[in-house]
Protein backbone atom coordinates (compact mmCIF):
# COMPACT_ATOMS: atom_id res chain seq x y z
CA UNK A 1 0.00 0.00 0.00
CA UNK A 2 1.25 3.18 -0.74
CA UNK A 3 2.28 5.78 1.72
CA UNK A 4 1.46 9.08 0.44
CA UNK A 5 -1.55 9.94 -1.44
CA UNK A 6 -3.12 13.21 -3.15
CA UNK A 7 -6.24 14.73 -1.33
CA UNK A 8 -7.97 18.23 -1.70
CA UNK A 9 -7.44 19.86 1.56
CA UNK A 10 -9.21 23.30 3.26
CA UNK A 11 -6.61 25.78 4.36
CA UNK A 12 -9.06 29.31 4.16
CA UNK A 13 -11.68 31.12 2.62
CA UNK A 14 -11.72 29.95 -1.51
CA UNK A 15 -8.49 28.06 -0.83
CA UNK A 16 -9.12 23.85 -1.55
CA UNK A 17 -6.16 22.32 -3.24
CA UNK A 18 -3.88 19.45 -3.64
CA UNK A 19 -1.83 18.37 -1.20
CA UNK A 20 0.53 15.05 -0.40
CA UNK A 21 -0.88 13.23 2.68
CA UNK A 22 -0.16 10.43 4.49
CA UNK A 23 -2.76 7.18 3.03
CA UNK A 24 -5.05 6.39 5.94
CA UNK A 25 -5.00 2.97 7.68
CA UNK A 26 -8.05 1.13 9.04
CA UNK A 27 -8.60 0.76 12.58
CA UNK A 28 -11.15 -1.53 13.99
CA UNK A 29 -14.17 -1.97 12.44
CA UNK A 30 -12.85 0.64 9.55
CA UNK A 31 -11.91 0.42 5.69
CA UNK A 32 -9.93 2.34 3.54
CA UNK A 33 -11.67 2.41 0.47
CA UNK A 34 -9.67 3.72 -3.15
CA UNK A 35 -11.59 6.74 -4.56
CA UNK A 36 -12.84 6.18 -8.54
CA UNK A 37 -15.24 8.74 -8.40
CA UNK A 38 -16.54 11.63 -6.40
CA UNK A 39 -17.77 15.37 -7.00
CA UNK A 40 -18.30 18.40 -4.97
CA UNK A 41 -21.60 18.74 -2.67
CA UNK A 42 -23.06 22.52 -2.45
CA UNK A 43 -22.06 22.34 1.43
CA UNK A 44 -18.77 21.75 0.20
CA UNK A 45 -19.14 25.06 -1.70
CA UNK A 46 -19.80 27.03 1.63
CA UNK A 47 -16.69 25.39 3.26
CA UNK A 48 -14.80 26.31 0.56
CA UNK A 49 -16.31 30.17 0.87
CA UNK A 50 -15.59 29.57 5.20
CA UNK A 51 -19.03 29.96 5.81
CA UNK A 52 -19.22 26.48 7.16
CA UNK A 53 -16.69 25.72 9.94
CA UNK A 54 -14.37 22.64 9.46
CA UNK A 55 -11.12 22.80 10.94
CA UNK A 56 -8.05 24.16 8.01
CA UNK A 57 -6.48 21.27 7.17
CA UNK A 58 -9.65 19.23 6.81
CA UNK A 59 -9.21 16.70 3.43
CA UNK A 60 -12.62 17.61 2.22
CA UNK A 61 -15.67 15.62 0.50
CA UNK A 62 -18.45 13.43 1.25
CA UNK A 63 -20.03 11.65 -1.95
CA UNK A 64 -17.80 8.90 -2.81
CA UNK A 65 -17.57 5.82 -4.69
CA UNK A 66 -14.52 3.20 -5.04
CA UNK A 67 -12.95 0.16 -4.53
CA UNK A 68 -12.32 -1.89 -0.46
CA UNK A 69 -8.45 -1.21 -0.51
CA UNK A 70 -8.37 -2.24 3.46
CA UNK A 71 -11.00 -4.28 6.05
CA UNK A 72 -10.05 -3.31 9.41
CA UNK A 73 -11.06 -6.13 12.60
CA UNK A 74 -14.32 -6.75 13.07
CA UNK A 75 -15.72 -6.23 9.39
CA UNK A 76 -17.03 -9.41 7.53
CA UNK A 77 -19.05 -10.02 4.61
CA UNK A 78 -16.93 -7.86 2.30
CA UNK A 79 -13.63 -8.30 0.36
CA UNK A 80 -11.28 -6.35 -1.08
CA UNK A 81 -11.73 -5.47 -4.49
CA UNK A 82 -15.74 -4.85 -4.05
CA UNK A 83 -17.35 -1.81 -5.96
CA UNK A 84 -18.90 0.16 -3.12
CA UNK A 85 -20.45 3.75 -2.08
CA UNK A 86 -20.46 5.13 0.82
CA UNK A 87 -23.06 7.63 1.95
CA UNK A 88 -22.07 11.18 3.27
CA UNK A 89 -24.16 9.89 6.63
CA UNK A 90 -22.24 7.36 8.01
CA UNK A 91 -24.54 5.60 11.15
CA UNK A 92 -23.06 3.66 13.13
CA UNK A 93 -26.03 1.86 13.72
CA UNK A 94 -26.18 1.12 17.59
CA UNK A 95 -26.85 4.93 19.41
CA UNK A 96 -29.86 6.11 20.54
CA UNK A 97 -30.87 7.92 17.02
CA UNK A 98 -29.48 4.71 15.11
CA UNK A 99 -31.97 2.38 17.36
CA UNK A 100 -34.66 4.71 16.75
CA UNK A 101 -34.13 4.77 13.18
CA UNK A 102 -33.12 8.63 13.21
CA UNK A 103 -29.61 7.18 11.03
CA UNK A 104 -28.67 11.00 10.21
CA UNK A 105 -29.19 11.84 13.77
CA UNK A 106 -26.23 9.32 14.55
CA UNK A 107 -24.05 9.88 17.72
CA UNK A 108 -21.53 7.35 17.35
CA UNK A 109 -21.02 4.45 19.81
CA UNK A 110 -20.19 6.92 22.82
CA UNK A 111 -23.36 8.49 22.12
CA UNK A 112 -22.13 12.37 22.00
CA UNK A 113 -24.76 13.86 19.63
CA UNK A 114 -23.75 16.67 17.96
CA UNK A 115 -25.20 19.45 15.31
CA UNK A 116 -25.24 17.34 11.60
CA UNK A 117 -25.36 14.17 13.05
CA UNK A 118 -23.96 11.47 11.12
CA UNK A 119 -22.40 13.40 9.04
CA UNK A 120 -18.68 12.93 8.92
CA UNK A 121 -16.57 12.27 6.01
CA UNK A 122 -15.23 15.95 4.97
CA UNK A 123 -16.48 17.90 8.14
CA UNK A 124 -15.40 16.06 11.55
CA UNK A 125 -13.15 13.14 9.75
CA UNK A 126 -11.15 13.46 6.91
CA UNK A 127 -13.08 12.77 3.91
CA UNK A 128 -13.37 11.47 0.23
CA UNK A 129 -11.81 14.44 -2.37
CA UNK A 130 -8.45 11.97 -2.50
CA UNK A 131 -7.04 8.76 -3.68
CA UNK A 132 -7.93 7.07 -0.07
CA UNK A 133 -10.31 7.45 2.39
CA UNK A 134 -11.28 5.81 5.91
CA UNK A 135 -15.00 4.40 6.26
CA UNK A 136 -16.24 4.90 10.15
CA UNK A 137 -18.40 2.15 11.20
CA UNK A 138 -17.94 0.00 7.89
CA UNK A 139 -20.44 -2.76 8.74
CA UNK A 140 -23.03 -0.52 8.35
CA UNK A 141 -21.86 1.97 5.92
CA UNK A 142 -20.31 -0.18 2.94
CA UNK A 143 -22.97 -0.42 0.14
CA UNK A 144 -21.79 -2.54 -2.97
CA UNK A 145 -22.90 -1.53 -6.25
CA UNK A 146 -24.86 -3.76 -8.32
CA UNK A 147 -22.94 -5.75 -11.53
CA UNK A 148 -24.31 -3.67 -14.45
CA UNK A 149 -24.18 -0.07 -12.97
CA UNK A 150 -21.02 2.46 -13.41
CA UNK A 151 -19.75 4.47 -10.72
CA UNK A 152 -21.52 7.16 -12.41
CA UNK A 153 -24.76 5.71 -12.41
CA UNK A 154 -24.70 5.66 -8.94
CA UNK A 155 -22.18 8.45 -7.31
CA UNK A 156 -25.14 10.31 -6.32
CA UNK A 157 -27.00 8.01 -4.32
CA UNK A 158 -24.52 8.96 -1.90
CA UNK A 159 -25.99 12.65 -0.78
CA UNK A 160 -28.36 14.71 -3.19
CA UNK A 161 -30.63 11.47 -4.38
CA UNK A 162 -30.65 10.65 -0.74
CA UNK A 163 -31.48 14.03 0.99
CA UNK A 164 -33.57 15.15 -1.96
CA UNK A 165 -35.59 12.03 -2.06
CA UNK A 166 -35.91 12.42 1.54
CA UNK A 167 -37.86 15.41 1.40
CA UNK A 168 -40.55 13.80 -0.57
CA UNK A 169 -40.53 10.94 2.12
CA UNK A 170 -40.72 13.12 5.50
CA UNK A 171 -44.02 15.07 3.95
CA UNK A 172 -45.41 11.71 3.39
CA UNK A 173 -46.39 12.18 0.09
CA UNK A 174 -49.55 10.34 -1.11
CA UNK A 175 -51.15 9.06 -4.32
CA UNK A 176 -52.47 11.61 -6.36
CA UNK A 177 -50.91 14.70 -4.17
CA UNK A 178 -50.01 18.10 -5.76
CA UNK A 179 -46.33 18.68 -4.73
CA UNK A 180 -44.18 21.89 -5.47
CA UNK A 181 -40.71 22.31 -5.32
CA UNK A 182 -39.12 25.42 -4.64
CA UNK A 183 -35.23 25.19 -6.49
CA UNK A 184 -34.62 23.46 -9.03
CA UNK A 185 -30.55 22.81 -8.26
CA UNK A 186 -29.55 19.12 -7.57
CA UNK A 187 -31.47 18.79 -4.17
CA UNK A 188 -34.39 20.10 -5.35
CA UNK A 189 -34.35 17.94 -8.51
CA UNK A 190 -33.66 14.91 -6.67
CA UNK A 191 -37.25 16.05 -4.67
CA UNK A 192 -38.51 16.30 -7.92
CA UNK A 193 -38.25 12.61 -8.59
CA UNK A 194 -38.71 11.22 -4.87
CA UNK A 195 -42.47 13.05 -4.92
CA UNK A 196 -43.38 11.75 -8.41
CA UNK A 197 -41.43 8.09 -7.50
CA UNK A 198 -43.94 8.53 -4.49
CA UNK A 199 -46.96 8.51 -6.22
CA UNK A 200 -47.81 12.56 -6.70
CA UNK A 201 -50.10 13.33 -9.66
CA UNK A 202 -48.82 16.63 -9.80
CA UNK A 203 -45.35 17.92 -9.68
CA UNK A 204 -44.39 21.35 -10.09
CA UNK A 205 -40.95 22.34 -10.11
CA UNK A 206 -39.94 26.58 -9.33
CA UNK A 207 -37.03 28.54 -10.48
CA UNK A 208 -35.54 31.40 -12.08
CA UNK A 209 -32.67 29.88 -14.45
CA UNK A 210 -34.61 28.08 -18.01
CA UNK A 211 -31.70 25.11 -17.89
CA UNK A 212 -32.71 23.81 -14.40
CA UNK A 213 -36.67 24.35 -15.42
CA UNK A 214 -35.58 21.87 -18.54
CA UNK A 215 -34.33 19.44 -16.09
CA UNK A 216 -36.89 19.59 -13.92
CA UNK A 217 -39.22 17.98 -16.66
CA UNK A 218 -36.86 15.09 -16.94
CA UNK A 219 -36.22 14.63 -13.09
CA UNK A 220 -40.45 14.09 -12.52
CA UNK A 221 -41.72 17.50 -12.78
CA UNK A 222 -45.09 18.02 -14.73
CA UNK A 223 -45.02 21.96 -14.44
CA UNK A 224 -42.69 24.63 -13.93
CA UNK A 225 -42.47 28.41 -13.28
CA UNK A 226 -40.12 30.63 -13.63
CA UNK A 227 -40.17 32.64 -10.81
CA UNK A 228 -38.73 36.23 -12.89
CA UNK A 229 -41.75 35.44 -15.15
CA UNK A 230 -44.90 34.49 -13.10
CA UNK A 231 -45.80 34.21 -9.54
CA UNK A 232 -44.95 31.10 -8.19
CA UNK A 233 -47.67 31.47 -5.40
CA UNK A 234 -50.34 32.37 -7.50
CA UNK A 235 -49.45 30.06 -9.98
CA UNK A 236 -49.41 26.98 -7.37
CA UNK A 237 -53.09 28.13 -6.37
CA UNK A 238 -54.27 28.87 -9.84
CA UNK A 239 -53.73 24.46 -10.58
CA UNK A 240 -54.72 23.55 -7.39
CA UNK A 241 -58.53 25.39 -7.74
CA UNK A 242 -57.20 28.04 -5.07
CA UNK A 243 -56.43 25.42 -2.27
CA UNK A 244 -52.47 24.95 -2.59
CA UNK A 245 -50.76 22.26 -3.03
CA UNK A 246 -50.63 19.26 -0.38
CA UNK A 247 -47.20 19.65 0.01
CA UNK A 248 -44.34 22.23 -0.67
CA UNK A 249 -40.39 21.21 -0.45
CA UNK A 250 -37.53 23.80 0.49
CA UNK A 251 -34.84 23.16 -1.51
CA UNK A 252 -33.00 25.87 -0.73
CA UNK A 253 -32.50 27.51 2.22
CA UNK A 254 -33.95 30.90 2.02
CA UNK A 255 -36.50 33.44 3.69
CA UNK A 256 -38.04 34.20 0.40
CA UNK A 257 -38.20 30.38 -0.70
CA UNK A 258 -39.42 28.84 2.78
CA UNK A 259 -42.23 32.06 2.97
CA UNK A 260 -43.46 30.79 -0.88
CA UNK A 261 -43.74 27.25 0.68
CA UNK A 262 -45.57 28.35 3.50
CA UNK A 263 -47.99 30.62 0.91
CA UNK A 264 -48.28 28.13 -1.48
CA UNK A 265 -49.38 24.78 0.83
CA UNK A 266 -53.06 24.14 1.87
CA UNK A 267 -54.75 24.59 5.07
CA UNK A 268 -53.59 21.52 7.01
CA UNK A 269 -50.69 20.51 4.21
CA UNK A 270 -46.94 19.91 4.56
CA UNK A 271 -43.94 22.29 4.06
CA UNK A 272 -41.14 19.86 3.99
CA UNK A 273 -37.79 22.07 4.76
CA UNK A 274 -34.21 20.31 3.21
CA UNK A 275 -32.08 23.59 2.94
CA UNK A 276 -29.81 24.76 5.03
CA UNK A 277 -30.27 27.83 6.71
CA UNK A 278 -28.27 30.93 7.43
CA UNK A 279 -28.49 33.85 9.97
CA UNK A 280 -32.02 34.04 11.27
CA UNK A 281 -35.16 32.37 9.56
CA UNK A 282 -38.74 33.75 10.73
CA UNK A 283 -41.99 32.58 10.23
CA UNK A 284 -44.63 35.36 8.83
CA UNK A 285 -47.96 35.15 10.55
CA UNK A 286 -50.29 35.22 7.72
CA UNK A 287 -48.43 32.28 5.53
CA UNK A 288 -48.59 30.14 8.70
CA UNK A 289 -52.17 30.96 9.38
CA UNK A 290 -51.64 32.39 12.56
CA UNK A 291 -50.27 29.05 13.79
CA UNK A 292 -54.31 27.51 13.79
CA UNK A 293 -54.14 25.84 10.09
CA UNK A 294 -52.82 22.74 10.69
CA UNK A 295 -50.04 23.69 8.54
CA UNK A 296 -46.60 20.83 9.69
CA UNK A 297 -42.98 22.06 9.06
CA UNK A 298 -40.70 19.16 8.65
CA UNK A 299 -36.82 19.08 8.38
CA UNK A 300 -34.71 16.77 7.17
CA UNK A 301 -31.48 15.84 6.89
CA UNK A 302 -29.79 13.20 4.62
CA UNK A 303 -30.55 9.65 5.43
CA UNK A 304 -27.70 7.02 5.52
CA UNK A 305 -26.17 3.38 5.95
CA UNK A 306 -26.25 0.87 3.59
CA UNK A 307 -29.29 -0.15 3.22
CA UNK A 308 -30.74 2.94 2.14
CA UNK A 309 -27.90 3.42 -0.57
CA UNK A 310 -28.74 -0.08 -1.85
CA UNK A 311 -32.55 0.48 -2.10
CA UNK A 312 -31.80 3.84 -4.34
CA UNK A 313 -29.06 2.03 -6.48
CA UNK A 314 -32.28 -1.13 -6.65
CA UNK A 315 -34.26 2.44 -8.09
CA UNK A 316 -31.23 3.12 -10.63
CA UNK A 317 -30.81 0.03 -11.72
CA UNK A 318 -34.38 -0.97 -12.87
CA UNK A 319 -34.81 2.39 -14.43
CA UNK A 320 -36.92 4.65 -11.83
CA UNK A 321 -34.17 6.95 -11.49
CA UNK A 322 -31.63 8.53 -13.38
CA UNK A 323 -29.17 10.32 -11.78
CA UNK A 324 -26.22 10.42 -14.04
CA UNK A 325 -27.84 13.17 -16.41
CA UNK A 326 -26.87 15.63 -13.30
CA UNK A 327 -23.07 14.84 -13.79
CA UNK A 328 -22.69 17.50 -16.57
CA UNK A 329 -18.82 18.44 -15.82
CA UNK A 330 -15.88 15.82 -15.72
CA UNK A 331 -12.36 16.91 -13.80
CA UNK A 332 -9.38 14.95 -12.85
CA UNK A 333 -8.55 15.34 -8.80
CA UNK A 334 -5.57 17.39 -9.71
CA UNK A 335 -7.82 20.23 -11.17
CA UNK A 336 -9.84 20.40 -8.19
CA UNK A 337 -9.98 24.53 -7.50
CA UNK A 338 -10.87 24.85 -11.35
CA UNK A 339 -13.62 22.52 -10.24
CA UNK A 340 -14.34 24.27 -7.27
CA UNK A 341 -14.59 27.72 -8.58
CA UNK A 342 -16.57 26.40 -11.91
CA UNK A 343 -18.95 24.17 -9.41
CA UNK A 344 -19.31 26.95 -6.70
CA UNK A 345 -19.96 29.90 -8.88
CA UNK A 346 -22.80 27.93 -11.03
CA UNK A 347 -20.92 28.49 -14.10
CA UNK A 348 -21.90 26.51 -17.24
CA UNK A 349 -24.72 25.42 -16.64
CA UNK A 350 -23.10 23.00 -14.11
CA UNK A 351 -25.38 20.72 -12.27
CA UNK A 352 -22.91 18.26 -10.80
CA UNK A 353 -19.14 17.54 -11.17
CA UNK A 354 -17.60 14.29 -11.74
CA UNK A 355 -13.95 14.29 -10.30
CA UNK A 356 -12.10 11.05 -10.60
CA UNK A 357 -8.31 10.80 -8.83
Amino acid sequence: MPEKMKAAVFRGEKDIHIEEVPVPEAGPGEAIVRTTLTTICGTDSHIWRKEYPVREGRIVGHEPAGVIHELGVGVSGYQIGDRVVVGAITPCGACFYCMNGQWAQCAGYDNKWEPIGGWRLGNSMDGAQAEYFRVPYAQANLARIPDGLSEEDVLLVTDIASTGISGAESAGVSIGDTVVVYAQGPIGLCAAAGAKLMGASLVIGVDGLDYRLEMAKKMGADVVINYRAQDPVAEVKRLTEGRGADVAIEALGKQETFENSLRSVRPGGIVSSLGVYAGKLEVPLEPFIYGIGDVKVVSTLCPGGKERLRRLMEMVKHGRLNLRQLLTHRFRLEQIEEAYDLFSNQRDNVFKVAITP
